[in-house]
Parts: C-alpha cells; sequence; structure tokens
C-alpha cells in the first residue's frame, strides 16, 4: 500500500462524497436546498396551499399568497433553482392568458417529507427558542 502525501489525501478527498468538504458537490446542493424561500416552496408545493393536503401543482400567484413575505424576484429565482435542480417542473399551458404551474418531480417529493418536518419543527419550537434566545441575550449581553 503506497503512503499518500497530505496533498494528495486532501486531492482523494475531494473527489469523494463528503458534504464536509467545501468542494464536494453534496456540500453545494445542501446550500442550495436548505435555504430559507427553498424549504417553504418545497413544504407548499408537496402539502397544497393549506399546508395539510396532498401536493399538488400550484401556481404562481397561488404560491405568491401561500408564502407571505417573499418577494416576486426571490420566488422567481427559487423556482428557477428548484427546476434546474430536478427537484419542480414548470409546466406552461397554451391558454389566454398564459397558465403556468409548478409541481413537485419525484425527486422533490422524496426531499419533501425532510424538508416538511424541518418546517412543523419550527412552528413547534418557535416560542422554545425565542425565550432560550431572550435568557442568552440577558446573561451575556451588557446591559444598555
Amino acid at each position: 500500500m503506497a503512503t499518500l502525501t497530505a496533498a494528495e489525501k486532501r486531492a482523494q478527498a475531494k473527489t469523494e462524497y463528503d458534504a464536509f468538504l467545501s468542494a464536494c458537490p453534496s456540500h453545494q446542493l445542501l446550500g442550495r436546498i436548505a435555504g430559507k424561500w427553498v424549504t417553504l416552496v418545497l413544504s407548499a408545493l408537496g402539502s397544497g396551499p393549506d399546508c395539510d393536503g396532498e401536493p399538488r401543482p400550484m401556481r404562481y400567484s397561488e404560491l405568491s399568497r401561500v408564502l407571505a413575505g417573499v418577494s416576486p424576484k426571490m420566488l422567481s429565482q427559487t423556482l428557477r433553482s428548484l427546476e434546474r435542480d430536478g427537484l419542480v417542473e414548470r409546466t406552461v399551458t397554451p391558454t389566454v392568458p398564459v397558465t403556468v404551474s409548478y409541481e413537485l418531480t419525484a425527486l422533490g417529493l422524496s426531499l419533501h417529507s425532510t424538508v416538511r418536518q424541518l418546517k412543523l419543527w419550527s412552528q413547534d419550537h418557535r416560542d422554545e427558542v425565542a425565550a432560550r434566545q431572550s435568557a442568552y441575550d440577558e446573561a451575556h449581553l451588557p446591559a444598555s
């Protein structure tokens, strides 16, 4: 067995899938799918507008209403990146006016349950996290 230099070990490690390495494709993908709007778009598309139903196609305006606070630019960029990653499919129907809908692909559906659990966890634990943040701030920040 040949001995590798440190540089050779680093080069070899970069070719393996290890999300802790910045050069790893899975590291880069994790960075894209972990964003707030990505998580919320995937959750909305996978659960319908009431976030309790079955996955179904949604129009841009419907997504915009469900995702309160998202700017049109951010929603467009998020949908475009999800389409590029193969998680969302964009369907154009030639009506007057043109109808565009978005829905999760099989790959997007495979990620949906994980994303939904993250959304539910954040809803369930928001008050507890806020209380701990306040306690930390009181203990660690100087009084004004």
